[in-house]
C-alpha cells in the first residue's frame, strides 16, 4: 500500500472558473467529450446472469442496451430499433425470453442483435439480417463489470486503464460478485455534475462533515491523485470500538474474508475513474457510484452494490451496517455539493484556494482543463467556445 506521487511544493490552488459551473455551452462539450467518448459502467455480469437477461443505461440522449445471447456471450447495442428509433426494450432491466420485441411495430432481434423479422415484411424491401440489426456499442469489461462508449474516444481499453489495480484488488474476487438485491439507486442532485466529484475528490473534508466516517477511519484516511485517469483513496479502520452505533455494530460483527490480506482486511478501498465513476472496496461487498448530468443544475446519481458470492448471516448483517454508514455519509454529502453550486451564483466567489489534502481535486481539475483548455481563461462570448476550445487545443499540440 503506497501513495502515489508527492504534492509539489508550489502548485496552482485554484480551482475551476465560477462559469464553467453553469454554461449550457460547456455542459454540450462535456456531454460530447467526456460521457459520450469515455467509458461507462453499465452493471455486473452478474446482474445478467440467463440468456435473454438485460440491463439498460440511459445518459446524455443515449440508451445503451446490455444483453447475453443465447450461447452465453454478453453484447452491447444501441437501445434504438432499426425501423423507427423505438427503444426495443423499456425496462431498466429484465428477460427477454426467445427473442427481442421492439413494442412500437413489433419488430423481432435475436438475442444476438441479428434481424429476425419485421412484422408485415411483405411491405418492405429485403432486409439484410445484420445490417438492419441492433446497432452495436463498443464494449470491454473488467473484472466481471460491463462498460460501454457510444462513440470512439481517447481512453484505452478499461481493463487497460484499471489493470494497474489488478493485483490489489484480486483478493475481493470481483469475478465471483453477486446483486446484493437492492437494485439500482438513482439519486436527483440539484447541483452541476462537477459540483459532486469536487466533493467526492478530497477528504479533507471528512473530520467535520462525516462524524460517522470519521468515527470509522480517524485519521488514518487519505487520498492519492489521478494519475493515468485513475485515483485511489484508502481508509483504514481506527482501533477502539467506534462511538456511533452503526460503526461500533460494523467493526463488533464484520468478519473479514481470510483472502483478504491486513491492510484490507480493516479498511475501506475506493478508485475512481475519470470521469464520473467510482468503486468502492470494502471487506463485505463492492459499490459503485457515478454521475450524470441532465442539466447544468440538475444531477443524477446511479449507484449499485454486490456482496461477497460466499455471505453468510453474519456477513450480510455487516454489510447492512456499512450501507447504513454509507446512507447517512451520502446524505451529508448532497447537503455539501449544493452548497458548492450555490457558490458559483454569488457575487463574492472568486474561485476557490485547495489545501494539500485537496490536491485530488486539482489532479481532476487538471484533465477537465487538458479537454477543455477554454476553462483556464475567461468565459469566451456566447456561441464561440466550442471554436476557442479547438483552437486551443490544436496550439497546444
Amino acid at each position: 500500500m503506497t501513495q502515489n506521487a508527492p504534492i509539489p511544493n508550489d502548485w496552482d490552488r485554484r480551482g475551476l472558473p465560477a462559469w464553467s459551473f453553469f454554461s449550457e455551452e460547456l455542459l454540450e462539450m462535456e456531454k460530447e467529450q467526456l460521457f459520450r467518448r469515455h467509458w461507462q459502467l453499465v452493471c455486473h455480469e452478474s446482474d445478467i446472469p440467463g440468456a435473454g437477461d438485460f440491463m439498460t443505461l440511459d445518459t446524455v440522449g443515449e440508451r445503451a442496451l446490455v444483453i447475453r445471447d443465447r450461447e452465453g456471450t454478453v453484447r452491447a447495442f444501441h437501445n434504438l430499433c432499426r425501423h423507427r428509433g423505438s427503444r426495443v426494450v423499456a425496462e431498466a432491466s429484465g428477460t427477454c425470453k426467445s427473442a427481442i420485441i421492439c413494442p412500437f411495430h413489433g419488430w423481432a432481434y435475436n438475442l444476438d442483435g441479428t434481424l429476425r423479422g419485421a412484422a408485415q415484411p411483405g411491405t418492405l424491401p429485403e432486409l439484410d439480417p445484420v445490417t438492419h440489426g441492433l446497432k452495436p456499442i463498443e464494449m470491454d469489461v473488467w473484472q466481471g463489470f460491463i462498460f460501454v462508449r457510444f462513440l470512439p474516444g481517447p481512453q484505452p481499453k478499461m481493463h487497460e486503464i484499471l489493470a494497474k489495480f489488478d493485483a490489489e484488488v484480486a483478493q475481493y474476487d470481483l469475478d465471483q460478485l453477486q446483486p446484493s438485491g437492492d437494485g439500482f439507486d438513482a439519486t436527483p442532485m440539484t447541483a452541476n455534475w462537477k459540483c459532486v466529484r469536487d466533493v467526492d475528490n478530497e477528504g479533507y473534508h471528512v473530520p467535520l462533515a462525516h462524524p460517522g466516517l470519521h468515527d470509522l477511519y480517524g485519521p488514518n484516511y487519505y487520498d492519492e491523485a489521478f494519475e493515468g485517469g485513475t485515483s485511489r483513496s484508502y481508509g483504514g479502520f481506527r482501533e477502539g470500538g467506534g462511538r456511533h452505533w452503526s460503526v461500533r455494530n460494523y467493526l463488533k460483527i464484520m468478519q473479514p474474508p481470510e483472502k483478504l490480506d491486513e491492510e484490507h482486511a480493516r479498511a475501506w478501498l475506493y478508485v475512481g475513474v475519470f470521469p464520473n465513476l467510482v468503486f468502492g472496496f470494502y471487506p463485505d461487498q463492492v459499490i459503485f457510484y457515478h454521475e450524470f448530468p441532465q442539466a447544468v443544475g440538475e444531477t443524477i446519481q446511479r449507484s449499485a452494490s454486490y456482496k461477497r458470492a460466499d455471505e453468510d448471516r453474519r456477513m450480510r448483517l455487516a454489510r447492512y451496517l456499512s450501507m447504513r454508514i454509507d446512507r447517512i455519509t451520502s446524505k451529508e454529502d448532497e447537503q455539501l455539493i449544493e452548497w458548492t453550486w450555490e457558490a458559483a451564483f454569488s457575487s463574492g466567489y472568486d474561485r476557490i484556494i485547495l489545501s494539500d489534502l485537496e490536491y485530488g481535486v486539482h489532479s481532476y481539475h487538471e484533465i477537465l482543463r487538458d479537454h477543455f483548455p477554454v476553462l483556464r481563461e475567461d468565459e469566451p462570448a456566447d456561441g464561440t467556445m466550442a471554436t476557442r476550445n479547438a483552437a486551443l487545443l490544436e496550439a497546444a499540440e
